[in-house]
């Protein structure tokens, strides 16, 4: 045998003994999909096995869980409610897609069949499963698959509609989502019931499920439209899942913006409550104290009247002119002739002159009139 053919001999038995200590490998990294292998194919409660993947997308978090009620071929029919959620574990993949860490062995909430269930966290959907058996875990027929039926997405998926008005003030962000499927089955599908899961960041989907109504008839295809709606005030990179028969078919990320109109409402109360409370203890105020109140609208009330008391004019003053009562037996003062308006006179009183004064004659004497010539006795 010459050198070259005892090397690949030597090749082909290391090849042998070094199979069955590699563990399991998932047929989709065989086929230079993500796939996953483990350490051992069965432990009991309590140990550990270290699962290694391939073929993932680099830096990527992946979730890993032993999941029952599970064949690769059929994936988790349960879902992640057949799996130890509370047990898992993230892992990130290297620059090259690769990943090796340990996983502590737990029962499952479901009977096995088990697997060790390998799924990406965020971005674009992948998943792997690799048989394993948790020992001394109870075992059970795995549920009957009804009709032959199957439904798979040829389609990207996409979200129509828009946020109006109201989204901007906290209303629910809602959208259509857009798919198209065929029925890669031998039977017809009728009246599908598919599943809805919206998540945030890297916490779990919340499905919901959605009908519809229809036929597809095995090689056909339909579109379908399911509408999706999220919380009241939710916003930010949210991803919607379509999920059918216990296996995910596709994901679509939903950038949802601010609700801003809230944000605004909450500065104006801010600024409005303030400035009300402020007029109303100022009302307040001025009923504990009336007689401050009272003074001020009488200081008001004069200052008003002194006011229209200096713009109404003042009638020009009178002065008696002319022949005295003395002269002018009778004379009253509507016979008085008024000085004119610009005419200087003398506001002091009496009115009348000295030698005015009704009664008084030139000599002083202060008595009426008589006659003081004198007189002879007798006839002239």
């Amino acid at each position: 045998m010459s050198g070259k053919a005892r090397m690949s001999a030597l090749v082909a038995a290391l090849a042998l003994v070094l199979a069955p200590l590699a563990g399991p490998v998932s047929p989709a990294s065989a086929a230079g999909k993500p796939g996953v292998s483990l350490s051992r194919s069965e432990a009991g409660t309590g140990g550990s096995i270290t699962v290694t993947g391939n073929g993932w997308r680099p830096k990527t978090l992946l979730m890993m869980l032993i999941c029952g009620q599970a064949v690769p071929s059929r994936g988790v029919i349960g879902g992640t409610n057949s799996c130890a959620n509370a047990d898992g574990r993230a892992v990130t993949t290297d620059a090259q897609g690769h990943f090796s860490k340990a996983l502590p062995v737990t029962e499952p909430p479901k009977p096995c069949p088990c697997v060790v269930h390998v799924a990406t966290v965020t971005g674009e959907q992948a998943e792997a499963d690799a048989i394993f058996m948790v020992a001394g875990h109870s075992v059970e027929p795995l549920p009957k698959e009804v009709g032959g039926g199957r439904l798979s997405v040829l389609t990207d998926t996409r979200l129509d509609g828009s946020s109006g008005l109201l989204t901007w003030f906290g209303a629910p962000a809602s959208r259509e989502l857009v798919f198209t499927v065929g029925n890669v089955g031998t039977a017809a599908v009728k009246d599908p019931v598919f599943q809805i899961g919206t998540s945030h960041g890297v916490f779990a989907p919340q499905w919901e499920e959605q009908d519809w109504r229809g036929t597809i008839a095995p090689g056909k295809k339909a579109q379908i439209k399911l509408p999706v709606e999220l919380a009241a005030g939710a916003h930010g990179d949210y991803t919607v899942s379509l999920r059918y028969g216990g296996k995910v078919l596709a994901e679509q990320p939903w950038g949802v913006g601010r609700p801003w109109g809230v944000t605004l409402f909450w500065i104006l109360l801010a600024v409005v409550v303030p400035a009300a409370v402020f007029r109303v203890g100022m009302a307040v105020v001025d009923r504990v104290r009336p007689h401050r109140s009272a003074g001020r609208a009488g200081r008001h009330r004069s200052l008003r009247l002194s006011g229209l008391a200096s713009r109404v004019p003042r009638p020009a003053p009178f002065r008696m002119v002319g022949a005295s009562p003395s002269r002018v037996p009778g004379a009253s003062a509507s016979a008085a002739t008024p000085v004119p308006p610009g005419t200087a006179t003398n506001p002091t009183l009496p009115w009348f002159a000295p030698d005015n004064v009704p009664g008084t004659a030139a000599n002083g004497q202060l008595s009426a009139p008589h006659d003081t010539s004198p007189t002879t006795k007798g006839n002239t």
